[in-house]
């Protein structure tokens, strides 16, 4: 599709009149339907379940609201200006197109928040919580709606140097093309996702490492409890009740033998309580070896137990926090490969003005960037535990009735 300024002008360009027009209004309603009840059911979860009111989600509750908005507004304005309305109002016209772009930015400053978020809370996580505050998360959010609003709605700041004989409301007709490429996707969606795809790059080496940190200690403490280590402890308690019990055997031999000597009592009286206070003696002993020797033993298991604990809650945190980051990328992923097609277009437009592309193309590529807003909620359902079992009790408890 080529549309030149002087096709804007007169009559409604060629392009913009294809045959499947109708199929393509009705795929447009659909995908706003979509989205609309989808993020809806989103933001109802993180209001419903307490649980769910993390700062992570806060962001995604944002994106949640950028994608109902697009669904309530973004596509209601989009198929306006496919039918070339309204016409004759520049400005109007303008706004209407903003609206898209803004929340666009929006959305992947949302998604730059979200990675920034799960950087601190994997690699900073001492400083996370200073930094990660509920009102630090809402000035972020306050940011990013801001930073979403100015840089989409750079076209409004200078309306008037726009084309002023577009009769009809075309996107490439009326913003300019360097503004979309220079600026909207080089600056406004490349570079923040590059940034992503470093930090999130970095996430996953460096939880990589963790695990293998966890795979190790987790093979000390099975080494441990291996029969080598269990041996040199039951042998040294075998030692130490054997000692013990060989000078308690020799002690009382040698008391039973002056005992049993046949020597008046009253001469050897003395002997025999001082014989009896060394057995008693040594017995005491006995009882305080044993003793310690058990605590030694049973405060070394609470100690490996312990460990082991500790290795366990570790690497259950760390698999935790992989799924987290490996859903958020993916919900990273599915928007550059959503957004990209139509970013790419404009580039085609800008760079390559003889260049012919079909309408069909674009029309596919403006419903994949749509889709975009539909199918996030169905990512996160399909990939977070906690939004989906917080949506089957909502499901269930719609549909369950109760007996009185």
């Amino acid at each position: 599709m080529n549309v030149t300024p002087n096709s804007c002008t007169a009559e409604m360009p060629y392009g913009y009149q294809p045959r499947l027009k109708g199929l393509y209004i009705a795929m447009e309603l659909i995908i706003a339907m979509l989205a609309l009840i989808g993020n809806f059911l989103v933001c109802l979860a993180v209001i419903r379940n307490k649980k769910l009111r993390t700062v992570t989600n806060y962001f995604l509750l944002s994106l949640a609201v950028a994608d109902i908005l697009v669904g309530l507004v973004a596509i209601p304005c989009a198929v306006l200006t496919d039918l070339g309305q309204p016409r004759h109002n520049l400005p109007l016209c303008l706004v209407l197109l903003s609206i898209l772009m803004v929340l666009t930015q929006s959305s992947i400053l949302s998604l730059l928040a979200v990675a920034a978020e799960r950087y601190m809370a994997i690699l900073l996580p001492f400083q996370y919580q200073r930094m990660m505050s509920p009102r630090n998360a809402q000035l972020a959010l306050l940011v990013t709606w801001g930073l979403g609003a100015i840089s989409g709605s750079v076209p409004l700041m200078d309306w008037q140097r726009q084309p002023a004989d577009s009769d009809y409301c075309i996107f490439t007709c009326v913003v300019d093309m360097s503004y979309m490429v220079y600026f909207n996707f080089f600056c406004c969606l490349l570079v923040p996702l590059v940034a992503m795809f470093i930090i999130y790059g970095r996430i996953f080496l460096t939880v990589r490492r963790q695990v293998r940190r966890i795979a190790v200690a987790r093979g000390t403490a099975k080494s441990m409890r291996a029969p080598g280590c269990g041996s040199s402890g039951t042998g040294t308690e075998d030692t130490g009740s054997s000692g013990v019990g060989g000078s308690i055997e020799e002690e009382t031999d040698l008391g039973t033998g002056k005992g049993t000597s046949r020597q008046p009592k009253e001469k050897f009286g003395s002997g025999s309580l001082i014989e009896t206070e060394t057995t008693a003696v040594f017995t005491k002993h006995k009882f305080k070896i044993a003793s310690a020797i058990s605590t030694s033993i049973s405060s070394a298991s609470t100690e490996h137990h312990l460990g082991e604990t500790n290795v366990a809650k570790s690497s259950t945190h760390t698999c935790q926090e992989v799924r987290k980051a490996t859903s958020l990328f993916l919900v990273l992923f599915l928007f550059m490969v959503c957004w990209l097609p139509i970013h790419l277009i404009n580039c085609v437009l800008l760079l390559c003005p003889q260049c012919d592309i079909p309408m069909s193309l674009t029309l596919g590529a403006i419903l994949l960037s749509h889709a975009n807003s539909a199918l996030n909620p169905i990512l996160y359902a399909y990939r977070m535990r906690s939004f989906r079992h917080t949506l089957i009790g909502m499901w269930r408890g719609m549909w369950n009735i109760r007996p009185k």
